[in-house]
């Protein structure tokens, strides 16, 4: 009997610090959203992704941007936007969001930016869950924001722009790990590379513009790596 309840607080105490943590928002309204727009699965990658595997993780870096690409709709859960967040500098004719979307983190974060570009249907939602508009419909405030161009937004390939012009794209965005900087624009570049963590920024750029001349056929290209 005692045993019984011990486990049942345990339980109650998992389920307690499983809703406390950051993410457990995301989980629930990516879960709900999806049901209501009558989708059966839904991933994502902040815990879909078993990071103690070097092989599993590796697959989904090299993959991710194909999966995006392909998603019936991508979802971008914005907890640092309040729906009704009024600042103080914010004039009359915002919307009483605009100020906190644009300063949103999501938009500084590397791993993003394909969240941002690969996939047609990108929504993006207020903390509160509420809808504050899509990729075509918010483009030009994404556009100010990010410096992408408006075409690129609106699904032109990514082989219409240069390297240099995709690589600035990614110029202010950053990473947790030094690596993933170069990772995260495996799929903005189309190309596929093993996974070497511990290898310092610097030679994992390396090794992506030396996939880069690869998959461009030898052509002479002149960049600068951030």
């Amino acid at each position: 009997m005692g045993s019984a309840y011990r486990r049942g607080q345990l339980q109650r105490y998992d389920e307690w610090y499983a809703k406390s943590k950051s993410g457990y928002d995301k989980i629930r309204f990516c879960g709900e959203q999806a049901r209501h727009d009558g989708l059966q699965y839904f991933w994502i990658d902040t815990c879909c992704i078993d990071k103690s595997s070097s092989t599993e993780l590796q697959e989904a870096i090299n993959s991710m941007y194909r999966w995006y690409r392909d998603a019936a709709k991508c979802y971008v859960y914005l907890a640092d936007v309040p729906r009704l967040a009024l600042d103080a500098d914010v004039n009359s004719s915002q919307l009483p969001w605009e100020s906190s979307f644009r300063k949103s983190r999501w938009f500084t974060r590397g791993w993003t930016l394909q969240e941002l570009v690969a996939p047609a249907s990108v929504e993006f939602f207020s903390k509160e869950g509420e809808q504050l508009g899509n990729k075509r419909s918010l483009e030009r405030y994404i556009h100010e924001v990010t410096g992408i161009p408006v075409k690129t937004l609106r699904g032109s390939s990514l082989s219409d722009f240069s390297v240099p012009e995709r690589m600035s794209w990614a110029e202010k965005r950053e990473t947790t790990r030094k690596e993933d900087k170069a990772y995260s624009l495996l799929g903005i570049f189309d190309v596929y590379m093993p996974l070497i963590y511990g290898e310092g920024r610097e030679n994992a750029f390396k090794r992506l513009r030396d996939e880069i001349d690869k998959s461009s056929k030898g052509k002479s290209l002149s960049l600068t790596f951030i």
